[in-house]
């Protein structure tokens, strides 16, 4: 798995487009990774919106994972799972969803951290490492210092996620992150496509 570039769906920030407009040109710029996440529409019209996201994703090669919804992701085929603390049990996740599926936790904390790989995860969803406004009930930022103590005590991959964007993409990165999920930095991007590649960039750059 890539996980350089994990970008997460927002209806509320995608300045009138569709999530199939924000993901497609996402993967054009380079995104690695995509999460569905909707937590307003109906489930049917999240199963729809999951079924197009799939086949698009499955034709770019790129992993696609549903947010929360453990119906949506199998009824849609998804690549696997992702939860937070307060979502389905990883523990359940994993029995529902078997062991060929990929599931990501969510850990505010290196506890948390340890507790979801201890659960099944394959990979943990770190953060927020900054403060962001796309999360109203977020946890307080771990900063880098508490990201990259997570990265020093998991074997799985850890992705961070929280306020990042290409100004602070490098940090998260050089504190031991395999990639970055971002949210606002890409989907309220006025072009989703050129911020995509822009980040990309920022972290090819701390690799290199």
């Amino acid at each position: 798995m890539n996980w350089t570039l994990y970008v997460l769906t927002d209806a509320g920030l995608s300045r009138g487009r569709s999530h199939l407009q924000v993901v497609r040109a996402a993967i054009e710029g380079g995104a690695t990774a995509i999460q569905y996440r909707e937590k307003q529409a109906s489930t049917r019209c999240q199963l729809e919106e999951a079924l197009a996201l799939r086949r698009l994703t499955r034709e770019a090669g790129v992993p696609f994972i549903v947010n929360d919804r453990l119906d949506v992701a199998l009824a849609a085929e998804a690549d696997g799972l992702h939860v937070g603390q307060d979502d389905l049990p990883a523990t359940i996740a994993r029995r529902w969803m078997g062991r060929d599926k990929i599931l990501g936790v969510s850990a505010t904390n290196l506890q948390e951290a340890l507790q979801a790989e201890q659960d099944g995860a394959d990979y943990l969803g770190a953060g927020p490492v900054f403060a962001t406004p796309t999360k109203a009930d977020a946890a307080p930022p771990m900063g880098v210092e508490g990201l990259a103590e997570i990265c020093r005590r998991v074997s799985i991959p850890v992705v961070a996620i929280g306020g990042i964007n290409a100004e602070n993409a490098a940090a998260v990165i050089k504190a031991g992150a395999d990639g970055v999920a971002v949210i606002s930095a890409v989907v309220a991007a006025p072009d989703v496509a050129a911020a995509a590649r822009h980040l990309r960039e920022v972290i090819a750059a701390v690799r290199a």
